[in-house]
């Protein structure tokens, strides 16, 4: 067989030619997707701790853990997962070159209220076989996390739907995301452009421009998913349910003078405060370059 990257034929046309069904082709032995799952677990775990290790270190990583494995099987199963070290981020959704990038907003901006700027990221998670793609929207300013959504692919319908119900709550001036393409397609800007939102993409070699939801992610990943075996796809979305709930409205975060997200995402009297009075420094997000 050959790749359809670069290659005219379809992997149905192939299968006709080489009179064989699709299934064979895409066959994959439960054997083989066991051990995937395993090596892929310590892999997430890994990158979670030390993001920047590549191919070469992730193989070396597995091979002091005693699992023989080659450099192009860790690539493959880091893509599958979406992880790349170039940034400290996972790198799940890849640009579409027929998307437009929109220009990076927030250099030197400083964030000093709730719905001033949102930012949106997707994340891998693990399930007991298997894994899904959970995608959030978090306010900046009070780390609120104001929707989220799973999928078990990374096709932009999930993104969109989190953003429909996110622009339900309230609208924020700015929208961040990286630029990746289920953020960049037009079906994901127009949601925005319609609802008069503007537009902020990360530029490239920008480790720092979503730093607060990778917070959340590596929050979210030892706090509730590596201390929780997900049978299903179902009991994933009730857990990380009831964890967003628990981050909402109970977690203390030192960054907000301890308080909850929503105390200071919902209050309405703090947030008429926060506009006419002098903001401290500790409730600054400063994004200078």
């Amino acid at each position: 067989m050959v790749e359809t990257d670069g290659c005219k034929l379809s992997i149905r046309r192939q299968s006709e030619l080489l009179d064989v069904t699709r299934s064979v082709l895409y066959y994959v032995s439960q054997r083989d997707m066991t051990e995937d799952l395993a090596v892929m677990r310590l892999l997430d775990e890994q990158y979670t701790k030390t993001p920047f290790y590549g191919v070469e270190r992730m193989t070396a990583h597995l091979h002091r853990k005693g699992i023989i494995i080659g450099h192009n099987h860790v690539r493959r199963l880091l893509r599958l997962m979406g992880l790349e070290a170039i940034y400290p981020k996972p790198r799940l959704s890849m640009p579409d070159l027929q998307h437009r990038i929109y220009p990076y907003l927030l250099r030197d901006i400083r964030v000093y209220k709730p719905n001033q700027v949102w930012a949106a990221d997707i994340t891998y998670i693990r399930l007991l076989e298997g894994f899904v793609y959970l995608v959030a929207i978090m306010d900046w300013f009070s780390r609120y996390v104001i929707s989220w959504e799973l999928s078990i692919t990374l096709d932009t319908q999930f993104c969109i739907d989190a953003l429909q119900r996110a622009l339900l709550i309230s609208k924020p001036d700015i929208f961040n995301t990286d630029q990746g393409s289920q953020f960049t397609s037009i079906a994901f800007t127009d949601v925005l452009k319609d609802a008069g939102v503007q537009i902020s993409m990360d530029g490239k070699g920008r480790v720092f421009d979503n730093i607060f939801v990778e917070r959340l992610w590596r929050t979210v990943k030892y706090e509730e998913v590596y201390l929780k075996d997900y049978g299903s796809v179902d009991e994933a979305r009730r857990s990380i349910g009831r964890y967003f709930e628990f981050y909402n409205n109970v977690r203390l975060h030192q960054s907000l003078g301890y308080r909850t997200p929503c105390e200071v995402y919902c209050d309405v009297s703090q947030r008429d405060e926060i506009r006419s009075a002098v903001v401290t420094d500790e409730m600054v997000v400063n994004l200078s370059a």
